[in-house]
């Protein structure tokens, strides 16, 4: 059996982080395993061809039929592959807000305030405006404005602003509130993954194996230890050894599921599946939490849009050629351009809707094909109340994991939301977006409670930020403990979404991204213990 100190399972936002931290110096035999393949073509790299990726890298999950959306089955794409989500994701830049990580600490979570995470996310950065308070400028996340932008996001920003909603050009400083332009993961007008920041650089080290196309059956455990891992790769089965230790990574979905198949999960769920119980923790796999989202739609006879921009064979050639040659222009666009933060409830402790503007026409996540020229606003609820689940369908490691998020499942959730899409629309109502002449794609008396509930319920889904079904706290039911480690089990930390016992307000990939980060610091001083 090979043996390595540490094998880290799942090579995405926060797995690459820990996998590269830990393996960086040279002092740590590392093993990354991760599902997928190794990213690195030309579809994950330019950031235009994002759409694409819904059917590449992606393992493009659904939920079970829900309630609050009048019974439609949710869509859940998730990276797979290196660099995990980061690898098709809109690569908007957002830490989320100082309040979210103040209030983990006092639900019990002690070391996670504000001050004590701003140090690794400016660790992690690398941003092009250079440091600052609140800004790292030597981290290997590359993080930089958009290199092109359609002035129909430009023209967002400034129908916001005529509103007297406050213009902010960085959602990562001191204020979150405010509209304008998101800075994005990329470098050189490239998408820049996880995976290109800490583990490329060092992939071919001799300390350092990375074995992608490999999929983790369970964890391998001995006297209340995690002493190493079972895989499956090239249709056969075999066992890794980990002499120090395992960090769980797989994400908010196949991490719990990697749990139950290993025994560790809610106990009368794992003994209906034929698994023998381990570990009985009833929290893995609960408290799901997830943005729902509204995507309003407009028409428009104008073609300025950037989805009308790259319609057609001719125009789509020119873009890609000019971005091959130079990486600039639309190629670039990461289409979740402008957007902002707003409080629409009057008891919200801090923003509680997001917005995501994208210059082309959106429905059903894109994958409906829509000739017409226009754009659409996502509105998200940023701290939802509902909870779901995440549980086994099968005792197959290949099969995917039963999602129920329980959208809308809270009356409050969608208070936020009714308020958030009336503000889309007086947003889109001022002159700079009427400029346009906008068409609503699915007009609703916005006065009218009840049909626009009916209208929210029957279009509204993810915007692709699950966590929690891991929760980290100092609670007995808690899954890990503030520093990660799994409670009830030694040589066994979990990094990466999942522990999160409250969604942040904002998306999740910077925060993944700085979790993996802390992991690894606290891997290296349990080993000092």
């Amino acid at each position: 059996m090979e043996s390595f100190d540490y094998i880290v399972i799942g090579g995405g936002s926060a797995g690459s982080a820990v996998a590269g931290r830990l393996a960086v110096d040279g002092s740590r035999r590392i093993c990354l395993l991760e599902a997928g393949g190794r990213n690195d073509n030309i579809l994950v790299k330019t950031p235009g061809f994002m759409p694409f990726l819904l059917k590449n890298a992606n393992y493009r999950f659904e939920t079970i039929p829900q309630k609050g959306l009048n019974g439609r089955t949710g869509y859940q794409p998730r990276g797979k592959g290196l660099g995990g989500s980061s690898a098709i994701n809109a690569m908007v830049y957002i830490r989320g807000n100082r309040w979210d990580y103040d209030n983990w600490a006092a639900m019990g979570c002690h070391g996670w305030s504000y001050d004590d995470v701003l140090p690794y996310f400016k660790r992690a950065e690398g941003n092009q405006r250079g440091g600052d308070e609140y800004h790292g400028h030597g981290g290997p996340l590359f993080v930089e404005d958009q290199k092109y932008a359609n002035p129909s996001s430009h023209a967002f920003v400034e129908a916001a602003a005529s509103m007297q909603l406050r213009t902010n050009n960085d959602f990562n400083g001191e204020r979150q509130e405010g509209f304008g332009l998101y800075q994005v993961t990329q470098h050189k007008g490239e998408r820049w993954t996880s995976a290109r920041a800490y583990v490329e650089p060092i992939r071919d080290a001799g300390n350092f194996a990375v074995r992608t196309d490999t999929l983790v059956e369970k964890l391998v455990i001995e006297d209340r230890r995690v002493t190493g891992v079972r895989i499956r790769r090239a249709g056969k089965s075999e066992t890794l050894l980990a002499r120090r230790g395992v960090v769980l990574s797989a994400g908010t979905f196949n991490t719990p599921q990697i749990l139950m198949l290993s025994g560790i999960g809610p106990a009368e769920h794992l003994k209906a599946q034929g698994i023998d119980v381990v570990l009985d923790r009833p929290a893995v796999g609960n408290n799901l939490q997830d943005h729902i989202d509204y995507v309003s739609g407009w028409e428009t006879d104008s073609d300025v849009p950037i989805g009308s921009t790259l319609k057609g064979t001719l125009r789509m050639a020119a873009a890609i050629v000019e971005h091959r040659r130079k990486r600039t222009g639309v190629m670039t666009t990461p289409y979740a351009e402008a957007g902002g933060f707003w409080t629409v409830m009057a008891d919200s402790p801090a923003p509680d809707v997001q917005w995501h503007f994208v210059p082309a026409v959106l429905e059903d996540h894109g994958r409906e094909k829509v000739k017409a020229h226009g754009f659409s606003l996502h509105a998200c609820v940023l701290r939802p109340e509902s909870r779901g689940t995440v549980r086994l369908g099968s005792g197959d490691a290949a099969a995917a994991p039963v999602i129920d998020p329980n959208f809308l499942a809270d009356d409050r959730d969608m208070a936020v939301l009714r308020g958030g899409v009336r503000l889309s629309h007086r947003i889109v109502d001022a002159p700079p977006m009427q400029a346009y002449g906008p068409k609503d794609r699915h007009p609703v008396d916005l006065a009218d409670d009840a049909a626009l509930d009916e209208l929210i319920r029957n279009r509204s889904d993810s915007v692709y930020h699950p966590v929690g079904t891991c929760r980290m706290g100092t609670d007995a039911d808690a899954v890990v403990d503030p520093a990660l480690k799994l409670r009830g089990l030694e040589g066994l930390w979990v990094a990466d979404a999942s522990i999160m016992p409250k969604l942040v307000s904002g998306n999740t990939n910077a925060p993944s991204i700085m979790i993996g980060e802390r992991c690894a610091d606290f891997v290296m001083v349990a080993e000092k213990a």
